[in-house]
């Protein structure tokens, strides 16, 4: 399974217009309103934001993966966004972020929810790939970037 599958164009955000933790995670969860695969977009932002409280997903080097697991969905889904200026978001760095890949997963799904926590943290590790993202001029740029980023790895499969 791999990332640029999971994220759709329609889930990703150039320019987020929130400027703290909670309206980012509001913004990135409000992508699904129209999306089946939500039971209960409030529920969702509440396991995201309980996640938040026991510690920060602001990994550092300008990153943020605010994820859960959750019954409030029925599959995995993803969004991301990002901000030119960036946003305190408590950051284990203690630096200000501005890309943002919201993930989460039914609560079964434990499996395939670490295994993409981990390809993401990969990904967004690479200074090139961040750059790339951040100076990317369309949504269909951003996903394009994904897709060639994941085309390095080869544990994709599970």
């Amino acid at each position: 399974m791999k990332l640029s599958d999971i994220i759709k164009e329609e889930h990703i955000i150039l320019e987020l217009k929130s400027r703290d933790k909670t309206g980012i995670i509001k913004e990135l969860v409000d992508l699904f309103k129209n999306d089946n695969r939500v039971k209960d977009l409030p529920a969702l932002v509440q396991a995201i934001e309980y996640r938040e409280n026991i510690m920060s997903t602001g990994i550092g080097k300008g990153f943020a993966i605010p994820h859960c697991k959750s019954n409030s969905v029925t599959d995995i889904i993803a969004a991301f966004g990002r901000t030119s200026e960036p946003v305190d978001y408590q950051a284990l760095d203690n630096k200000p972020v501005n890309l943002f890949f919201l993930l989460a997963c039914k609560e079964n799904l434990v499996g395939p929810h670490i295994k993409l926590l981990s390809r993401i943290s990969r990904m967004m590790n690479n200074e090139e790939f961040r750059e790339l993202l951040l100076k990317a001029k369309t949504i269909n740029e951003i996903h394009t970037i994904f897709k060639k980023e994941e085309d390095n790895y080869t544990d994709l499969e599970w």
